[in-house]
């Protein structure tokens, strides 16, 4: 190759690795929108994508006017680590202190894991939040909070996502708890509490399992989460002395079947 062919080369190089490493954080913002078809959207994007901020919103479907804006803004750090890209996310309001993402990737196998905080902890967030996403959220006008968490020692990966040989599989367990629950559709608050567990073994579907832990609401199901659809069959019901109280709200919340509500999704 000529003299100044390398040159030019050099010179393209040069400049695509300055382009990426100052790509702007707008770059995420839109990936994110793209990922979630909208629904998660990173507004006021600040840096680079490799180390900047952003004010997380939860929005509606297109054409829906609903949206939540998250309270503190969402900074993020990623970086080569360990023959790995990690993401270190960091939201005082919501999540926990030290939450990470590390992704391997290789030419027949890439493996997503979520490295929770201290304590398995996740992340936390008001109940009141979801109703940015629309319906049937803005009806239901839940208050309460929203309580995300695993059971694993520090620093290890609780929830795996790998791909490879054109399938996906995921393991681990996550367990999402609705604490002090309530809603502008009851009269009765708190409704109660509730705890909703995501757990997959290697080379099985992962497992939904809904419990109440109190209140006059009583809510209970189980369910899959196979290849992005969601599978769930379960009932809700009101505790002696609150039938009256919660008779409207079971009839938004699914089929009625004599005191009982049924839910069916998938």
């Amino acid at each position: 190759m000529r003299p100044w062919r390398w040159a030019a080369a050099g010179a393209l190089a040069g400049a695509l690795l300055g382009l990426l490493a100052w790509a702007p954080a707008a770059w995420l913002a839109a990936a994110l929108a793209s990922a979630t078809q909208g629904r998660l959207l990173l507004a006021q994007p600040e840096g680079t994508l490799w180390r900047g901020s952003g004010v997380l919103v939860l929005a509606g479907p297109a054409g829906s006017h609903d949206a939540t804006v998250l309270p503190d803004r969402l900074g993020w750090a990623l970086r080569w680590r360990a023959g790995a890209l990690e993401l270190a996310l960091d939201q005082p309001c919501c999540l926990a202190p030290g939450l990470r993402l590390r992704l391997s990737a290789g030419w027949a196998r890439q493996t997503l894991a979520l490295l929770p905080g201290a304590e398995g902890r996740i992340g936390q967030w008001p109940a009141a939040a979801l109703a940015g996403l629309g319906t049937p959220w803005n009806t239901l006008q839940l208050g309460g909070t929203l309580r995300l968490s695993a059971a694993a020692a520090a620093g290890a990966p609780v929830w795996t996502l790998t791909r490879a040989a054109g399938r996906t599989a995921v393991e681990g367990r996550l367990q999402l708890e609705l604490l002090g629950l309530s809603s502008r559709l009851a009269t009765i608050a708190p409704l109660g509490s509730y705890s909703l567990t995501l757990n997959s073994a290697a080379g099985a579907a992962p497992a939904l399992t809904l419990v109440t832990l109190e209140g006059a609401l009583r809510l209970s199901g189980s369910g899959s989460l196979a290849e992005g659809r969601l599978r769930f069959a379960g009932q809700a019901s009101a505790a002696p002395g609150s039938e009256a109280a919660l008779n409207n709200l079971l009839n938004i919340i699914g089929r009625r079947q004599g005191a009982a509500a049924m839910i069916s999704i998938g």
